[in-house]
């Protein structure tokens, strides 16, 4: 199980605004199964089996170009944790956690 955070930036659009984009990528997420995801303000957090979870990535990086994007610019951060399972609710719980010490 890995989580994974992804940002995905069209560039060379008509607008400033990105949400079209950002929709077409979370309904990439939406269809999937066997993931969770978290949207967020600036990324998207997806947890998940990291083979899969690399497949949607690439899948939500072509959105923009089916929107008429000419660039993106995908950015990926991966945290894949192999002695104990990792989930997005248990990295916010363990700092937490810490927080309450």
């Amino acid at each position: 199980m890995a989580v994974v955070d992804v940002t995905v930036v069209p560039v060379g659009t008509q607008s400033a605004g990105l949400s079209e984009y950002v929709a077409g990528c979370v309904k990439v997420l939406q269809e999937a199964k066997g993931i969770s995801y978290q949207l967020m303000s600036m990324s998207t957090i997806i947890e998940g089996e990291l083979g899969l979870v690399l497949e949607l990535v690439r899948e939500m990086h072509e959105q923009p170009f089916l929107k008429g994007a000419v660039r993106v610019v995908t950015t990926v951060r991966i945290d894949d944790r192999r002695d104990k399972k990792l989930t997005m609710s248990g990295k916010v719980a363990a700092v937490e956690a810490r927080l309450h010490v």
